[in-house]
């Protein structure tokens, strides 16, 4: 038994669309180029006021940044894609720009909104790889691609909306950035005693790290198996960068003394942790005070404060770091100057849950959005606001 289709929408070579929507190929809608050689005698590392036009050696990581010209090459309101490596990012050029390397450049035939395209490029399309080495896309490969395309408004109502989501991320970004600036010159006062807090004087103490905290090694509360699931209730944790490898439902060996400090025993990296958790390297040390005379989480951001040249490939933490020496105040400077940065690291996870929660909502209003799902439309007319401007013919 096949599924009915709603009224109002139609089964494509895209799935099912509305029916006042088009499917095109790229090559009906774009003109489609690669990117050029560098021009060295016209290219710098820095924005001044003779090099302004950004040169664009891809669409990934900043948005494929690689240098600036005084010469753009491409015309404002075209889209880049990168076409090497991971293949078919898109980004909406509304500025002259110059594009290098493995870049496609796609410029309207027709009006089109570019933000639009852009996003529906990202979220609705899949690109083959047809090569055995590195993937790459070519200009003859995506124009043969099908892509759906609503009337021009309700691109531009979409894009607006999305739009929106994409500044308020933006803003929560920039406030994120500036709360960490804010507690980083924090720690550099009062983690040094270079500021005291109101009530506090006299020396602080000079003390090895080995003379403050106690070692665990973690072999009881090594994970068996990796096949994490989300909907799994315990963290298993690492103290490099990922931190969260993924969740098990293992029920044995989980460590529970919280909170505590887990140092990965090569790098010397540590995390500050204080839910039940299990661990799938051996590489690492959970470290507790050895007295009541020792606040962890003062500790453990004063472990962050040091500076320490790994020369090899060993296990650090009895051989080298438990016998650094830090200055060490009062235990209740300690919590005092704790408790400062402890709420200014939940003002930082606030904010950052709340932009988490705003990048959900923009994916589920894509999946709504580019597919037709969900319409904006006021009456009979599409929503009229606008993003930009539309790629014109």
């Amino acid at each position: 038994m096949t599924n009915q289709i709603k009224t109002g929408y139609k089964q494509t070579e895209v799935g099912v669309i509305p029916e006042d929507w088009e499917v095109k190929k790229f090559n009906e809608l774009f003109s489609i180029t690669a990117g050029g050689d560098l021009d060295k005698n016209n290219f710098s590392l820095i924005q001044d006021e003779k090099y302004s036009f950004p040169i664009y050696s891809n669409s990934l990581s900043d948005k494929g940044l690689y240098g600036y010209t005084s010469e753009p090459t491409q015309k404002e309101n075209t889209i880049t894609v990168t076409a090497r490596g991971t293949v078919g990012f898109a980004n909406a050029r509304n500025h002259e720009y110059s594009a290098i390397g493995r870049v496609l450049i796609l410029t309207p035939l027709v009006k089109t909104n570019c933000f639009f395209m852009a996003e529906q490029i990202n979220n609705r399309l899949s690109f083959a790889n047809e090569s055995t080495g590195v993937p790459q896309l070519t200009a003859p490969q995506i124009s043969t691609y099908d892509i759906a395309l609503p009337p021009l408004s309700e691109q531009t109502a979409i894009a607006a909306a999305l739009s929106d989501v994409d500044t308020l991320m933006g803003e929560l970004d920039k406030l994120i950035a500036k709360k960490r600036d804010i507690k980083q010159a924090t720690m550099q006062q009062l983690l040094t005693g270079k500021k005291r807090l109101a009530g506090f004087s006299g020396e602080w103490e000079v003390k090895r790290l080995g003379e403050l905290l106690d070692y665990e090694q973690p072999t009881k509360y090594l994970v068996s198996s990796t096949e994490y699931n989300d909907h799994n209730n315990v963290a298993v944790l690492t103290a490099g960068k990922s931190f969260v490898l993924g969740y098990t439902n293992e029920e044995h060996g989980i460590f529970q003394n919280l909170p505590v400090i887990i140092f990965d025993d090569f790098t010397t990296t540590s995390k500050y942790v204080d839910f039940p958790f299990k661990v799938k390297s051996s590489a690492m040390k959970m470290l507790k005070p050895k007295n009541e005379q020792v606040n962890l989480k003062f500790l453990f951001e004063k472990i962050q404060t040091i500076r320490f040249l790994l020369n090899d490939h060993k296990r650090y933490w009895i051989s080298e770091y438990q016998k650094l020496e830090i200055e060490l105040p009062t235990i209740e400077e300690q919590t005092a100057i704790a408790t400062i940065l402890s709420d200014m690291d939940a003002e930082i996870n606030a904010l950052q849950q709340k932009h988490d929660k705003t990048a959900q909502l923009k994916q589920g209003m894509m999946q709504e959005l580019l597919t037709g799902r969900i319409r904006l439309i006021g009456g009979n007319e599409i929503e009229e606001r606008r993003v930009g401007k539309e790629c014109l013919r």
